[in-house]
């Protein structure tokens, strides 16, 4: 029996969420491989050095991810995905056979280069592939697939650091060489998946996209009304884009249209660093060892916080497409506040003095407070910012402005990891108010300015991002001409026949 049609383009989209997980194993592998006895006393970094070797990582990806929107149009979805799996690959092998930290900040940089490809090409991809109805929860494996990375990471960590004496480099070696195998997994087998319809068609192989939608939608019926009419209205808004919209990067910025679009996409990237997400991770493992609590019991909070992150993100997976996007995002960013606000005053009443355990209740109000951010932010801010940026752009624009706003992801999260920590030190408590009055700006932005994007056909944008008010806040939601619908039914009507239900 074949799958639906539904759970094809789901499994597809989980295993090109492979690069999700690299990114996320990656960002939490260093923090174990810094901190092994063998990797100190084999290099004897100096503070800067290992802040160099951290840092360096989304460096690189800042880069891949400029590199990947050019590469997404150029070589097409699946191919891209292929260098960014090759790329990983490599910096991966650098980091395993390091024999110097030289060879560590280039595996590091290159890594970080086959990162940002991937994490910019894949909730593309997936867009391109999901049926309206379910591309949140498809998109949204982005996230969910990052924290399964982080997850992995901490525990074959912990595995491989108590696993191997302390002098022996294998305490940090096999975790990071453990990295390459999703990564060869996902560059090896990605070639037998579909390619993007939308991108054949965009590149005068119309035969190829047809008979790909048809496999996505509808176990290869080509007469099916729904593969009919998607295909038809994708051909229209190409012909559209290729007599009368962007052609380049500049008129990302020159179309009004075009550029609300990636204002959006770019506010929403930088919003999710400035709701505080790193900040509050990098922070919370100080205070665990300012209560006295270290190395094992460290590691079991924030293995905790990872468990209940995922939980937050498989919930937010299984009803996006529900709620649609505006309510969780302004919802989540005022949950967020909430949980800083609680934080805030807990340090400030309570402030943790090193090596000294004296209010338990108080440092442990702040550590739930922390899994309560880690539920709020990963159930709604955090796969929404992947989901809205790979949905709202044309498909001649969607490569270059995903890039661009993944761009200023990387940018942001590397401003927040530099800062942090002296801010911390000369602020203290007072720092995180700093993320109170950003999460309650980002909720009132996007009540304001984001129009409702779920469950509308991609082909579909350009009409509500053209036809919808700047100012959206209450407004009713009157600007989807679902075209796509009509299209069926007059599709429909004149073959006789009806689509494949896709449960």
């Amino acid at each position: 029996m074949a799958l639906p049609p539904k759970w094809y383009q789901f499994l597809v989209s989980v295993f090109a969420s492979l690069g999700s997980l690299l990114y996320g194993y990656d960002l939490g592998v260093i923090a174990q491989v810094i901190s092994c006895k063998s990797f100190n006393s084999s290099f004897n970094p100096t503070d800067d050095e290992i802040g160099a070797v951290v840092s360096v990582f989304t460096g690189g990806a800042f880069f891949g991810a400029a590199m990947a929107g050019p590469m997404g149009d150029k070589l097409g979805r699946k191919k891209t995905i292929l260098v960014g799996s090759v790329v990983f690959c490599l910096g991966g092998a650098l980091q395993t056979g390091a024999q110097g930290l030289s060879y560590l900040y280039s595996g590091r940089a290159i890594a970080g280069i086959g990162v940002g490809i991937l994490v910019m090409i894949v909730p593309l991809y997936q867009a391109e592939l999901a049926h309206p109805s379910i591309r949140g929860r498809v998109t949204a494996l982005q996230q969910f697939m990052l924290g399964v990375g982080a997850l992995s990471a901490a525990w074959i960590s912990y595995g491989t650091y108590v696993g191997f004496a302390p002098t022996n480099n294998a305490q940090w070696r096999v975790s990071l060489g453990i990295q390459i195998v999703p990564a060869a997994l996902l560059g090896a087998l990605i070639m037998v998946f579909p390619e993007s319809p939308r991108w054949l068609i965009d590149h005068g192989r119309p035969d190829e996209g047809l008979k790909t939608l048809a496999k996505l939608h509808a176990h290869g019926n080509e007469n099916d009304p729904w593969v009919r009419a998607e295909f038809d209205q994708i051909q229209d808004a190409i012909t559209f884009e290729h007599e009368n919209e962007v052609k380049s990067y500049k008129e990302l910025f020159t179309d009004r249209s075009c550029f609300r679009r990636l204002f959006l996409a770019c506010a929403l990237q930088a919003s999710i660093q400035m709701t505080g997400v790193s900040a509050i991770q990098y922070y919370s493992v100080d205070i665990y060892g300012k209560m006295g609590i270290a190395g094992d019991e460290t590691l079991k909070y924030q293995a905790i916080s990872s468990v209940i992150a995922l939980i937050a993100q498989f919930l937010c997976i299984l009803f996006i497409d529900m709620t649609g996007r505006r309510k969780p995002l302004i919802w989540g960013n005022l949950g967020n506040m909430v949980t800083f606000i609680v934080a805030t005053i807990l340090l400030a009443k309570f402030p943790p003095t090193p090596g000294v355990a004296t209010n338990k209740g108080a440092a442990w109000g702040f550590i739930i407070t922390t899994w309560v951010y880690n539920f709020s932010f990963s159930a709604t801010c955090g796969p929404l910012s992947w989901i809205i940026p790979a949905e709202i752009f044309d498909t001649k624009t969607r490569s270059k402005g995903v890039s661009i706003s993944v761009m200023v992801s990387f940018a942001f999260n590397t401003m927040i990891g530099q800062v942090t920590k002296p801010a911390m030190t000369q602020a203290g408590y007072k720092y995180y108010i700093l993320f109170i009055v950003c999460n309650l700006t980002n909720a009132i932005f996007f009540w304001a300015f984001l129009p409702e994007t779920a469950k509308r056909p991609l082909e579909e944008m350009n009409y509500l991002f053209t036809n919808a008010p700047i100012f959206v806040g209450n407004s009713k939601d009157e600007y989807n001409p679902h075209d796509l619908e009509r299209r069926v039914e007059e599709v429909e009507a004149k073959l006789g026949t009806t689509r494949i239900e896709e449960a």
